[in-house]
Parts: structure tokens; C-alpha cells; sequence
């Protein structure tokens, strides 16, 4: 991985530190985004002993759930950098209680999917600059449960924290596959991956409860470094370099639930995603 570079979203702990330590041992350089400049400096001090370069570890604060936060992240990647190599879509959140984004959206739809839709799109000029771009999403076999709300994509109506998650997962596929398709003629590759059950930081916004339940379930769950294998294997391997379109689960393909291929949804998808972030996506 020497002289690439790879941009992570929500690299300050779990899944996505170890992600981001083991690319900076293969040479890489690491762009991690994140809310807390506090935490971001430290994950850059945690990783520099295990880097094979570390004056190439960089923190850019951008909260995911503020569009203009993106935008404003996009722009100083461009100004600092003249080509992405990898682009990884780590960051996720589940809430237990409906919550709202300072520009009107439910947060979990908003970070999971359109935060990720957003930084991608107007990214892409900077991975159809590298020899080989990599998009890589982070989904979740809960996607198998998931199902979009046409009739009421902000789930204001009833809104269950899991159910929300599940179909954020499910939009993370959709958008992987209905942008491999749209680049399949450029160099770019768009594949997503179930993590598996990691012992993580996840879902401890959500009170003492939540926090209770992680600390019980840490032992049966597998390990951020374990996890963090098959987004390293995406980000680096170079079998893949004409691979698109996939999903991966231990580093190996699996197959998804059939949904997540319906053509329909994923138009109606796209279509919603560009109106809601007022972004068009640029061909490449």
C-alpha cells in the first residue's frame, strides 16, 4: 500500500481504528474522518508505532451527519490531495430513539446512507485519479431484514431503532451495486462487506443500557482487529482490481438477500439520494 492513500470514515475506534492501523503497517497513507478532534488526535498518536510511515497519518473533523460538513471535508481533500486511492465507508450509528439531523433528516438514514452517497459522489474525481480506486462500504447482514420506506423514508411514523438500522444496511448495498454499474467502464471498484458482530464502541450512544448490553456481549463477539480483516482485504489485495459489485463476508463473496438487487428500489434510492442532498452525480 506504499504511496496510496486511503481515506476512512469513523476511524477513531473500533472496526474502523483497526482498519486503519493495519493499512498504515501495509504503507498507506491513512485520512481518517471524524467528529472529535480530541479522539481523532489520539488515534493518530495509537497507530503511528505500527505505521511504516507515520508522517502520512491524518485527522479532518467532519461530523457525517452535517452535509456541509462533507462538502467542507470533500473540498480539503481536493486541496491536499491530487488523487484517492481508497475510499472506505466505516462509520455507522443505530439509535434506540428517533433522532433528527441539523438538516432535517433521521440520523441513522443520514449517516449510514446519504453522508457516505454524498462524500462518494464528489470524491470520485479523485478516485478516477488513482491507478485503481476502491470504494469500500460497510453493510451488515442486517440488511436481510431490511426493508426502505418509500412512503416514509424519514420514518417519522412508528420509527424502531433496528428497523431503521436494517435499512440503512439494505440502502448501503443498494447504492454499492447501482454505482458499481455506473462505473463498471472506469478502473473504479465498489464492493461492501458484513463486518460480522463486533466488540466495538457501537451503539453506546444510546445510555447506560446499551452500554450494559455491549459490555456482556464483548466476549462472544469478535474482535475489532478480526473484523477489520475483510475491509483491509478490499482496501489491498490485488485479486480485486477487477472485482465490482460484490459482497464479502470473512473475505470471501457471499450472496445477499435478493432485495438488495431490485433494480426498482435501487433507482427510487438513488433518485431520493440525489434530491435529498441536492447532488448529482458526475460521470467519470
Amino acid at each position: 500500500m506504499d504511496n496510496q492513500i486511503v481515506v476512512i470514515t469513523g476511524a477513531t475506534s473500533g472496526l474502523g481504528r483497526e482498519t486503519a492501523r493495519e493499512l498504515a503497517r501495509l504503507g498507506a497513507t491513512i485520512v481518517i474522518l471524524g467528529r472529535d478532534p480530541e479522539k481523532g488526535a489520539g488515534t493518530i498518536a495509537d497507530l503511528k508505532p505500527a505505521a511504516r510511515h507515520p508522517g502520512r497519518l491524518y485527522f479532518l473533523s467532519c461530523d457525517l451527519s452535517r452535509l456541509g460538513d462533507v462538502r467542507s471535508v470533500a473540498k480539503t481533500l481536493h486541496d491536499r490531495f491530487d488523487h484517492i486511492d481508497v475510499l472506505i465507508a466505516n462509520a455507522g450509528v443505530i439509535n434506540t430513539r428517533r433522532r433528527e439531523t441539523i438538516d432535517g433528516f433521521e440520523e441513522t438514514f443520514a449517516v449510514n446512507h446519504l453522508a457516505h452517497f454524498l462524500l462518494t459522489g464528489l470524491l470520485l474525481d479523485l478516485l478516477a485519479k488513482a491507478a485503481q480506486g476502491r470504494v469500500v462500504v460497510v453493510s451488515s447482514d442486517a440488511h436481510r431484514i431490511g426493508r426502505l420506506n418509500r412512503d416514509d423514508p424519514q420514518r417519522r411514523r412508528g420509527y424502531r431503532g433496528f428497523a431503521a438500522y436494517a435499512a440503512s444496511k439494505l440502502a448501503n448495498l443498494h447504492f454499492t451495486f447501482e454505482l458499481a454499474r455506473r462505473l463498471e467502464h472506469t478502473a473504479i471498484t465498489v464492493n461492501a462487506l458484513h463486518p460480522g458482530a463486533v466488540a466495538s464502541n457501537f451503539s453506546t450512544n444510546n445510555g447506560p443500557l446499551a452500554r450494559l448490553a455491549m459490555r456482556l456481549l464483548k466476549p462472544v463477539f469478535t474482535s475489532p482487529a478480526k473484523a477489520a480483516e475483510t475491509s483491509v482485504y478490499l482496501a489491498s489485495d490485488p485479486r480485486l482490481a477487477t472485482v465490482t459489485g460484490r459482497y464479502f463476508a470473512r473475505s470471501r463473496q457471499h450472496e445477499t438477500a435478493r432485495r438488495a438487487h431490485d433494480r426498482t428500489a435501487s433507482d427510487w434510492l438513488w433518485r431520493a439520494s440525489e434530491t435529498l442532498t441536492s447532488f448529482t452525480y458526475p460521470t467519470v
